[in-house]
């Protein structure tokens, strides 16, 4: 936190810490190590720390020479102190991790990702499956991994695919089958659902998998080569063949450039900090091979070292509770963890990973050549990662800044909201809400909309319908804090996509609400053959036209808004109507349940006899009445 906030605490929390006797506190308190918690006056945890020994740590923050100017802060606003004490320091280590993720601590270095990594499991089964994993590894079998996203799993499914013909189906659809799918058709599977493939072979394939995924792509070539050679003595030339293609495509696999070196398994830590910023980016390297790479963007107080973020960031990340049934974490935790500089518990923290891990990992930090050169190119990437995201933001900032040159707004532009209509021949129709700040896309904040009780295709009034949801319960003198906050979060301007007709629906709507503060409505009118940069904007009241240039960052930043909500709107609006076209006609007919369906299609074979037999054909169906099937022969044949 800066120094200058150190005068920003109000006289009444100013009242409320000196309440703290910080002296009959330390007279009581324990020697032994543990946890403690520090409180505020409101009773939110601002701090938690662990130490060796309770009473000279806690002693230390109410020294009369405290040099820290995040400490003096922190002191000031202490109204309670709690502590637990533990058998050890790793316990206590162990302990401050959770109450930091519990709590999120103002005074703390936070990591806000807090997602488990995707691995491939090999399941432990008669016929193996091969899939993505997320999460607690209660499952039997074989954990390949981690990979830095989703995406690098699906890729390597992928690839796996084209090589091993081991199945990635569910249980339950591999269960159920009576014959092939598509996937043995296209080569890709060997159907051992329908014994396709005898249990020895399939294994023989598992095998191979699994050395693959281990790196050792060469033994699985040579072991091929064997395979092919033995089936062509024996003339058994068709599964000669198979295994030719196989040893084709990891010979390609083999081709493919990848970042690889001597070192089998660790991950690489780097950190780049700009002031109060910073980022961490870790490579992940397995079996000789960097797998990925991911940033993180964690909260750090002022004057927070690079030891201590980096000692915080291995705790958080590393220090879990998802564990396997036999207690470790297996696999999470790499045999070796590079970073830059030592850290205050290195030992300690090495310690307690190996216990987890049911392994020894080791925490480098004097490095040469290959995990130097690991290191430093962490670095630059953590460099670029920080850099890209600040260029970001500045050039959202840019574009609001340059928005408000147009609009000039007194207070300026802090917050953009921006509603648009998606439908199909006035069916499921559906409205979105899109919010933009200085940082870009507030997704927490979009909101989408189920439009109904509105004649089919009439835009102006699906418009006041979305309007009125995300508008019409806030009141112009809030009485209850959650009025209040509604109201704080009124946009400085909502865009209407669309022309007069729209915004004049808007301009009608907010005339009713007659709130203390009505924001700029303005509409965006497409150009002459829909075409990007010729849009025109019309401000609400004077309907005067406004053409910006093409090149104006202003225009560029009502496009992205504009897109984002047609995009936001145009994905509900499919999903909603994909949903409808997977609805039989019968569900849509009153009185008629599930079991009379299951019982109408099975009795005439199919929807497409329900629509065509007649009355007296459908009443024969058991459950239906001649009063019945004359209402369903009706509404299958209304025009």
């Amino acid at each position: 936190m800066p120094a200058k906030n150190t005068d920003d605490l109000d006289k009444k929390d100013q009242h409320q810490a000196s309440l703290f006797d910080s002296e009959a506190f330390l007279r009581v308190v324990t020697e032994q190590a543990g946890v403690y918690r520090m409180y505020n006056n409101q009773q939110v945890v601002i701090y938690v720390g662990k130490a060796k020994n309770l009473k000279k740590r806690l002693e230390s923050y109410f020294r009369k020479d405290v040099g820290s100017v995040k400490t003096q802060v922190l002191v000031k606003q202490i109204a309670a102190i709690e502590v637990t004490v533990t058998h050890t320091e790793g316990e206590a280590l162990i302990l401050e991790n959770n109450y930091i993720k519990k709590y999120q601590p103002k005074y703390n270095i936070l990591l806000r990702d807090d997602k488990s990594y995707p691995y491939l499991l090999i399941t432990d089964h008669k016929h193996p499956k091969l899939g993505l994993h997320r999460g607690g590894k209660k499952i039997k079998g074989e954990y390949f991994g981690p990979f830095p996203t989703v995406g690098a799993v699906w890729e390597s499914l992928r690839l796996m695919q084209k090589i091993f013909p081991i199945r990635q189906c569910e249980d339950s659809y591999y269960r159920a089958r009576s014959r092939p799918c598509l996937q043995y058709q296209l080569g890709r599977c060997s159907a051992p659902c329908v014994d396709k493939i005898t249990v020895e072979n399939y294994q023989v394939q598992v095998k191979l998998a699994k050395l693959f995924l281990q790196g050792k792509s060469s033994t699985v070539i040579e072991q091929l080569v064997s395979k092919m050679e033995l089936a062509s003595n024996e003339l058994h030339f068709e599964l000669a063949a198979k295994y030719r293609d196989q040893i084709a495509t990891l010979r390609k696999v083999q081709q493919q450039q990848y970042v690889s070196g001597h070192v089998a398994e660790l991950d690489v830590v780097g950190l780049y900090r700009e002031k109060t910023q910073v980022c961490i980016h870790l490579l992940f390297i397995r079996h000789h091979k960097i797998l990925g790479s991911k940033s993180y963007f964690p909260t750090i107080p002022s004057e927070s070292s690079d030891s201590e973020i980096l000692q915080a960031f291995i705790a958080q990340h590393y220090l879990t509770n998802d564990t396997l049934s036999n207690g470790k974490v297996q696999g999470s935790i790499p045999k070796e963890i590079v970073i830059k500089e030592s850290i205050e518990q290195v030992k300690d923290l090495a310690k307690l990973l190996s216990e987890q891990a049911g392994y020894e990992v080791k925490i480098s930090t004097n490095t040469r050549s290959e995990r130097a050169q690991y290191l430093k190119l962490a670095g630059t990437n953590a460099q670029t990662a920080l850099v890209t995201r600040n260029s970001h933001k500045e050039s959202m900032r840019a574009r609001f800044a340059a928005l408000n040159e147009v609009f000039e707004l007194e207070k300026g532009i802090h917050r953009i909201e921006c509603f648009d209509i998606s439908h199909t021949m006035g069916q499921q129709t559906v409205a979105s809400n899109v919010v933009f700040t200085h940082d870009g896309p507030l997704k927490t904040d979009y909101r989408r909309y189920n439009v109904y009780g509105i004649t089919p295709g009439d835009d102006y009034a699906a418009m006041a319908f979305a309007l009125n949801k995300r508008y019409g319960k806030l009141k112009a003198n809030p009485v209850k804090p959650e009025e209040q906050s509604a109201l704080e979060k009124l946009p400085d301007i909502v865009f209407i996509d669309g022309g007069k007709g729209q915004l004049a629906k808007a301009e009608e709507f907010f005339n009713q609400l007659s709130l203390v503060r009505t924001p700029l409505l303005v509409g965006v009118a497409k150009g002459e053959s829909r075409k990007p940069g010729l849009e025109t904007l019309i401000l609400a009241g004077s309907h005067q036209l406004i053409s910006l240039p093409a090149t104006s960052p202003a225009l560029h930043l009502v496009q992205h808004i504009r897109d984002e909500s047609h995009r936001f709107a145009i994905t509900g609006h499919r999903a909603k109507r994909q949903k409808v076209s997977k609805k039989s006609r019968l569900e849509s007919i009153e009185g008629i349940g599930a079991k009379k369906r299951q019982s109408l299609l099975k009795f005439l074979g199919g929807l497409q006899e329900v629509m065509q037999a007649d009355v007296v054909a459908l009443a024969k169906v058991p459950g239906i009445s001649h009063v019945l099937a004359e209402k369903i022969h009706n509404a299958l044949h209304e025009k």
